[in-house]
């Protein structure tokens, strides 16, 4: 009697259905300092862990609410403290602190750069404008933004200061410009009539922008990219990217084919970043627009 019932539990045991470990996904965003850009990352995220369900599973997305710059969410997901993911421009230094996901997710739009200038100065900027020229004024920046190394490098002068006070300093006249993303400028003052999108000038240089993750956390490294490729090839990722209130129309508007176009180097850039840039099927053929 006892063996039946040893048998009888054991095959009870066989067909126990396995429950499977949902992954919670954590993630920054702030209330203090909203930003209507950050949405599309988060579509963006959302969608890959969408398409990796049939292979990774359900998982669970959550925000985290908490102040903090960008620098800091970085070191929270290197150290393992409550956030799982963050996106930002890559550089060598950031990958080798965290795991980079090398799906780039602006197709080289975060590379190129337009202005936020004053309402009064469109006259200082001219259609003419050489390099020599710009490289006598300068150019805003956040304090841990790594274009700021870029810009420097290429010998144009650069003021640092808070993210959330950067418009107040071009405001009171502390520099000259804001380079912005092209997707960027519009949402950031469109509330704010005393600045305006500069029209003649583009800077160009790389700049793979993309989802990084704790080194450890190759499960959800591997969610992520495989997530991606999987809309990538389905079309489902491009789709997000021209119809994104942050992305649509967003060429259009900064006319990049009627701006004269400063080509600077990227000196931060990992060897895989750089033979990404080789990739056709990550990038946006931008020259041309």
């Amino acid at each position: 009697m006892r063996a039946i019932l040893y048998l009888a539990l054991f095959l009870a045991m066989l067909f126990v259905p396995v429950v499977q470990a949902i992954d919670v996904v954590r993630y920054h965003i702030s209330k203090k300092n909203a930003d209507a850009k950050q949405s599309y990352y988060i579509d963006m995220l959302h969608l890959a862990l969408e398409k990796s369900k049939d292979i990774h599973g359900e998982y669970e997305f959550t925000p985290v609410v908490y102040e903090m710059p960008q620098g800091r969410t970085s070191i929270m997901v290197q150290l393992d403290q409550g956030i799982d993911v963050t996106w930002r421009v890559t550089s060598q230094e950031l990958e080798e602190r965290l795991q980079a996901v090398y799906v780039p997710l602006l197709k080289g739009m975060m590379g190129h750069r337009i202005f936020i200038i004053n309402q009064s100065d469109q006259s200082r900027f001219s259609p003419d404008m050489s390099l020599e020229q710009l490289r006598k004024m300068s150019a805003g920046q956040g304090y841990d933004w790594p274009d700021s190394i870029v810009l420097q490098h290429n010998g144009i002068n650069v003021v640092e200061g808070g993210t959330d006070k950067l418009l107040t300093m071009l405001a009171r006249r502390r520099f000259d410009y804001f380079p912005r993303a092209i997707h960027e400028p519009w949402t950031e003052i469109i509330d704010k009539p005393e600045f305006i999108v500069e029209k003649h000038i583009l800077l160009r240089y790389p700049a793979p922008f993309y989802f990084f993750v704790n080194k450890d956390n190759t499960k959800l490294y591997h969610r992520i990219n495989n997530g991606l490729e999987i809309a990538i090839e389905d079309g489902s990722f491009d789709q997000l990217f021209e119809n994104h209130p942050i992305t649509k129309e967003v060429l259009k508007a900064a006319a990049i084919s009627e701006r004269k176009v400063f080509q600077l180097t990227n000196p931060i850039l990992s060897e895989r970043s750089q033979a990404l840039l080789k990739e056709p099927r990550y990038w946006l053929n931008l020259s041309s627009q």
